[in-house]
């Protein structure tokens, strides 16, 4: 009898998406869904405080801002401040400004901290009524794959109050990251792992020093370094060092002469250090992006080395592929849902080129073995100075370029003018 009673309370919940994961992919997933009408259930293990307060980098390109701004969403989600467009390359101490304006129409980047972006996200989604769920523990995904009959997914997870729960639904969303429940519920073998580790590491400070004038990227024979605003007062920067380094190794006094000197700015204000930690850079794709009813977004599917600002930017483009394939869905057209993979990741691997091919540029090009030093001098100087190669980089920076999709075809279609209920 007990039995058959849990068994009735776990079919009594339905939805049509079960998004697993309240980071900026989930959020965004459920904010889109929530605009074209669809219902749906965000599950999130963490509290809401640990999502909100999640310290991420974070350059929202233009092709999201435009992406959000085409949902009528832009002036409620996007934090942070108007980005010009300039980014600073310094070779030795030398300044080389580069541009990503792309001469169209439409809003632009904006330096958007990764938390600001969720916090704002799930406030939206709120205020429009939608459904998170912190502290969801346990979490498991069932029915997956139903060969035999139409069916629908099953998510059980637990409360924080304890008490288990069954939501049955249409699609799941998986954007809990690499390591989370949905990328690890897909069987063995049924994805394709293409992983690759660039053998750098970074140390990566957060610090209450002034930002620079512009997100700086900074060559010299000492190693790579980097400086990026986060906020008006507070700023994040990086030094190469060894993927297997000890943050412990790097005392205050160490940072700032490292900064000083691979800046090229011996005058470099420091400030009080309140994060560091060293990670490795590495790059990673699962190929496809769906297995059944479970489709990946994000990180649970990929993983791209930070050069380039392309991993958040990325989990946005799988977000709006998503929502706008279940809007789609549920108009009786499944075409979309059927592309979601082979779409993703035309532009994944198109993002993985640039972003390797800008790690490799910046890193070899200051202690790298000679050969490889100079060919990477060379592609910096053509950057520089030849108007082709400036502007190939501008459209690969903003996300507006030819090889992924055009901001018209990402565009298109008819969208609500409010938000669905």
């Amino acid at each position: 009898m007990a039995a058959e009673a849990s068994q009735l309370q776990d079919s009594s919940e339905s939805t049509t998406v079960v998004v697993v994961g309240a980071g900026p992919a989930g959020m965004t997933v459920a904010t889109l869904l929530r605009r074209s009408g669809i219902d749906c259930v965000v599950l999130e293990r963490r509290s809401r405080d640990h999502v909100a307060g999640r310290q991420r980098a974070g350059i929202v390109e233009t092709r999201a801002v435009r992406m959000f701004d085409g949902w009528g969403l832009a002036d409620r989600v996007l934090g942070g401040v108007p980005y010009d467009g300039v980014l600073e390359f310094r070779v030795d101490g030398d300044r080389h400004l580069v541009s990503d304006h792309d001469g169209t129409d439409g809003p632009s980047a904006r330096l958007c901290p990764q938390q600001v972006l969720v916090q704002k996200l799930t406030a939206a989604y709120l205020e429009d009524g939608g459904d998170v769920r912190f502290e969801a523990a346990d979490v498991s995904l069932h029915d997956l794959t139903d060969a035999d009959s139409p069916g629908r997914a099953t998510v059980r997870y637990r409360a924080a109050d304890g008490g288990s729960h069954a939501i049955t639904c249409d699609f799941v969303a998986g954007c809990d990251g690499e390591y989370g429940v949905s990328r690890t519920s897909v069987p063995d073998g049924a994805l394709t792992v293409h992983a690759f580790d660039h053998g750098i590491g970074w140390l990566t400070v957060l610090a209450d020093a002034p930002p620079p004038a512009h997100p700086l990227l900074a060559v010299s024979r000492e190693g790579f370094a980097a400086h990026f605003p986060r906020g008006p007062h507070a700023s994040r920067f990086y030094v190469q060092c060894p993927p297997a380094d000890d943050p412990a190794n790097w005392p205050d006094a160490r940072v700032w002469d490292a900064l000083r000197t691979r800046l090229g700015d011996p005058d470099l204000p420091s400030g009080t250090i309140t994060d560091r930690e060293v990670f490795r850079l590495r790059s990673l794709v699962h190929d496809p992006m769906s297995h059944g009813r479970l489709f990946l977004v994000g990180d649970a599917a990929h993983i791209v080395s930070p050069m380039g600002g392309k991993g958040m930017n990325l989990a946005l483009y799988d977000a709006d592929v998503f929502a706008r394939a279940v809007r789609d869905w549920a108009g009786g057209d499944d075409a979309g849902l059927r592309a979601y993979s082979a779409r993703c990741l035309r532009r994944v691997w198109n993002d993985q080129e640039f972003s390797h091919w800008l790690t490799r540029t910046v890193h070899d090009a200051g202690d790298g073995e000679p050969f490889l030093r100079h060919l990477a001098r060379a592609r910096l100087d053509r950057l520089f100075n030849a108007p082709g190669a400036a502007r190939a980089f501008t459209e690969l920076m903003t996300g507006l370029d030819p090889a992924g999709e055009s901001p018209t075809r990402q565009l298109s279609g008819n969208l609500p003018a409010t938000g669905g209920d």
